[in-house]
């Protein structure tokens, strides 16, 4: 057969011949062998990160260099001094190296390790001790140990050392950046994937749907969880973006601060200036487990989350910094959904802003305009920097160098000018509903890209989260209006999930290039409703395209649809017609002619509870609500002069078409809901 040796010889070859990248770590330890710069190397990691095969390696090299490897795996030893020392007894004379796996089972003697054991071994002895936590501060403290200690933190593979172990077990090239991103370079994901291809199964489009791959990640990544509080805290760190203990409080109560504590003892979570967040294979690992087992509990959680994320916006509409962490928050919880994932890049987001015109940008966004889009386009862009400057976002990146540009402008009939795009979606509007009193019409009139060719680019993630605040926490408006270069099998996708139609009349021609228009009349679908829908399409909930605009009615047809309902408020035939059916007033409503009713009686009651408007309920009451057989009848019943009854009649129905009506613009209380 050729083969030498033993067994256990042939299987390190097969080990070594997989065995990909740690260059620095391995260099680093064969330093140490070599020049004694260092006794200790801790190295740490979650598992599965691939600890015990760099263990392996570095034997390798001990052996390479001379020098014995004395391999142990702690899971092996009773956490007893003297059981370690048998385990850890050289085979011979000669010079040694101890490598040590899964030392956190041996947390008992850390202390025993670091004071005793190490000290006493002889001055060319290297330690290797490998393990899912960090060195204790301890370790640390010691200044004696700062020369003589290493730490490294060991992590996944880089994307062209995955690709080398992929290219290495035979995988087609086709399904590289398929299994790239289910594993994001952890190791043990990479090896239980790279199975199920020499199974000739085929592999999964997402984590949950492999469960067996999850179960057994699960079993080596997280240790038994202490309770049900600890096990919820793990989960909201895995589908959250950042977790901080004022997360954790919003979502779990009290024991927000122990709960907290306990996530950053965990191996696999690190922290960043926003908070906690676990290795993005555990992130996925632990959201599919839940999702796959417990379906209403991860959609319940995913609403939960967004729920406390667009409360916090809201709350937080003044300090933009603050605002623009939480919409990326709610983004980032849609990140795996097979539409919206491929419209925004989450590298690097933190270091990227949108920033007001500072002086010279405005000459910066017209020259990009101009390159990208054309001298007429540019025009146009100028007029609306004169008009409304503040209308205008430049995107920047961490070393606030422009890559992007965007215009949110208002649109009236007044201040539209010269620019034929603003004109052709103010149409639009008047056509299918135009704003009411106190009501606004946005649009992004203007989106300049200058990376339109590494999709999905910086830009398109800077817009929807600019855009997300403007809905979330902005004023009332009645439409907002999106212009894009024409590409509609790339745009429509993303727009119908977000309930944004197309809207073809509305389209227009600048400069040789045409630019498709998508529309959302937020008196059709308010922007609570929106963010239900939304969240349950997040949640998989079908994706349909959106549905062309109602006519929105005006104040004027509004009043004549209420006397038409409180004619026919008893004539279910005659009811069904009425344009009040189709109104916000009871769009959505199981029975919208039974709401229309309720509602009504609602209205007329108001009349009642107002002393001064008691007489205007009697007579609403019999000529509507409990009618008489004719108006004469009703007056008589009611002794009044019959012109009495008329003028009384007439401000009832005045009175109740103004209550229908403030219901109609402002939602439930009569007050603004959507800003």
């Amino acid at each position: 057969m050729g083969d030498s040796g033993t067994v256990g010889d042939r299987l390190r070859r097969a080990r070594r011949r997989r065995f990909v990248g740690r260059g620095g770590e391995i260099e680093l330890f064969r330093g140490a062998l070599s020049d004694g710069a260092f006794a200790v190397l801790f190295m740490h990691g979650p598992g599965g990160v691939g600890k015990s095969a760099l263990l392996g390696e570095m034997a390798e090299a001990a052996r390479q260099a001379g020098v014995t490897p004395v391999l142990v795996d702690a899971r092996t030893v009773t956490p007893e001094a003297s059981a370690f020392l048998r385990a850890v007894e050289a085979p011979g004379a000669g010079r040694y190296a101890v490598l040590v796996d899964t030392y956190e089972m041996l947390a008992p003697l850390d202390d025993w390790v670091r004071e005793q054991f190490v000290p006493g071994l002889p001055a060319d002895t290297v330690v290797v001790l490998a393990g899912r936590d960090a060195p204790s501060a301890r370790w640390i403290a010691d200044a004696g140990w700062h020369e003589l200690l290493r730490v490294v933190s060991v992590r996944n593979l880089s994307p062209s050392e995955t690709r080398d172990y992929l290219s290495i077990e035979g995988v087609p090239e086709s399904l590289h950046e398929r299994m790239l991103e289910l594993a994001h370079g952890h190791p043990l994901t990479l090896a239980l994937l790279v199975d199920m291809v020499q199974r000739q199964e085929e592999v999964p489009g997402a984590l949950r749907a492999a469960p067996d791959i999850v179960r057994a990640l699960l079993a080596r990544l997280v240790d038994q969880v202490p309770g049900p509080g600890h096990a919820e805290a793990l989960q909201i760190c895995a589908h959250a973006r950042f977790t901080t203990e004022e997360l954790l409080r919003g979502m779990l109560g009290d024991d927000a601060g122990t709960l907290f504590h306990w996530l950053r003892t965990l191996s696999f979570v690190e922290e960043r200036e926003f908070g906690l967040f676990p290795h993005d294979v555990v992130r996925d690992i632990l959201d599919a487990d839940l999702r796959w087992r417990d379906p209403d509990g991860y959609a319940g959680l995913h609403r939960r989350l967004r729920g406390h994320f667009v409360e916090r916006a809201r709350r937080s509409a003044d300090d933009e910094r603050v605002r623009h962490q939480t919409v990326a928050d709610i983004m980032f919880l849609s990140r795996d959904h097979p539409i919206v994932k491929g419209y925004w890049r989450l590298t690097g987001l933190g270091q990227l802003s949108a920033t007001g015109l500072r002086p010279g940008d405005a000459e910066t966004v017209l020259a990009m305009t101009r390159e990208l889009q054309g001298e007429e386009q540019a025009a146009c862009a100028a007029q609306w920097i004169e008009r409304q400057p503040a209308a205008f976002g430049v995107f920047r990146d961490g070393t606030g160098e422009p890559f992007g540009a965007a215009a949110y402008v208002e649109l009236s009939e007044d201040g539209i000018g010269d620019d034929p795009g603003a004109r052709a979606m103010w149409e639009h509007v008047l056509r299918h509903g135009p704003p009411r009193p106190g009501e606004s019409v946005m649009a992004w009139r203007f989106f300049v890209d200058t990376e339109p060719g590494a999709r999905p680019t910086r830009s398109e993630t800077m817009i929807r989260l600019w855009h997300g605040q403007e809905i979330i926490t902005g004023a009332r408006k009645a439409w907002d209006l999106v212009a894009v270069p024409s590409e509609r099998e790339y745009w429509d996708p993303l727009l119908s999930f977000f309930d944004f139609h197309h809207a073809p009349e509305a389209a227009f021609r600048i400069g040789g290039h045409r630019y498709d228009v998508y529309a959302h009349d937020w008196r059709v679908l308010g922007v609570d409703e929106w963010l239900a829908l939304t969240a349950e399409r997040e949640l998989g909930a079908p994706v349909t395209a959106a549905s062309a605009p109602e006519l929105v009615l005006s104040q004027p047809e509004f009043a004549d649809a209420v006397r038409g309902a409180l004619r026919d408020l008893h004539r279910a035939d005659r009811l069904a017609g009425n344009p009040l059916l189709r109104s916000r007033l009871v769009r959505g409503a199981d029975d919208p002619a039974g709401e229309l009713r309720r509602l009504i009686e609602e209205a007329a009651a108001t009349l009642r509870d107002d002393p001064r408007e008691e007489s205007l309920h009697r007579v609403a009451d019999r000529t509507f609500l409990r009618p008489a057989p004719t108006q004469e009848r009703a007056a008589e019943m009611l002794g009044l002069p019959f012109s009495t009854y008329r003028r009384h009649r007439n401000r009832a129905v005045e009175r109740i078409a103004g209550w229908l009506w403030e219901r109609e613009l402002y939602g439930g209380n009569g007050h603004q809901v959507d800003g």
